[in-house]
């Protein structure tokens, strides 16, 4: 009785095996035909999910690469700051007397010689932060640090003919002798 029907009738001389054949190819395509079509719609969800993929890894690419060049872009601003204070510093090797002043809340101090604390409080020469430390520079050159990041730029006095004409206390003069 394991026999298929198709066997069975063939046994009983009710079909001859051509139309038996026939049967069998007829069914199989048949069963082709309609997987066709589910394979296909798989395999085209397949296809778009690869494309998909694709498409984000090229995203996500493009945004790191992006980051990166950012990054690159400012480290090499840093470095040319770096560079620029570092060039044009005033040395500070005979200094005896401290110049005050302050590095966001805190009071801080440097020691500088006469002419160098005058013209700190004329506006000649800026205090500005390099790393963890202290530079003096020409103002020129304080002027060009803080067109780019003007956070470094800690002490640059205006000079007598830059003043704010709004001044109330434009008419009464700091002494430059005056230490706090």
């Amino acid at each position: 009785m394991g026999n298929s029907l198709q066997d069975q009738l063939l046994k009983a001389g009710l079909v001859d095996e051509q139309k038996l054949k026939q049967a069998r190819s007829t069914k199989h395509k048949k069963t082709k035909q309609h997987a066709g079509p589910r394979n296909a719609a798989v395999d085209n969800e397949a296809r778009q999910a690869a494309e998909r993929a694709r498409r984000e890894k090229l995203e996500r690419d493009r945004e790191l690469n992006l980051r990166r060049q950012e990054e690159a872009a400012l480290r090499a601003a840093e470095n040319e700051i770096r560079q620029l204070i570092h060039t044009h510093r005033v040395v500070r090797d005979r200094s005896d007397l401290a110049f005050n002043f302050t590095d966001g809340t805190k009071l801080k101090r440097i020691y500088v010689d006469k002419e160098q604390h005058a013209k700190l409080v004329a506006g000649t020469l800026a205090v500005v932060r390099q790393d963890a430390f202290y530079e003096v520079v020409p103002a020129e050159i304080a002027v060009r640090v803080a067109a780019r990041d003007a956070s470094l730029v800690l002490v640059h006095n205006k000079s007598v003919e830059e003043k704010d004409a709004d001044d109330p206390y434009a008419d009464y003069q700091v002494p430059d002798d005056l230490i706090w």
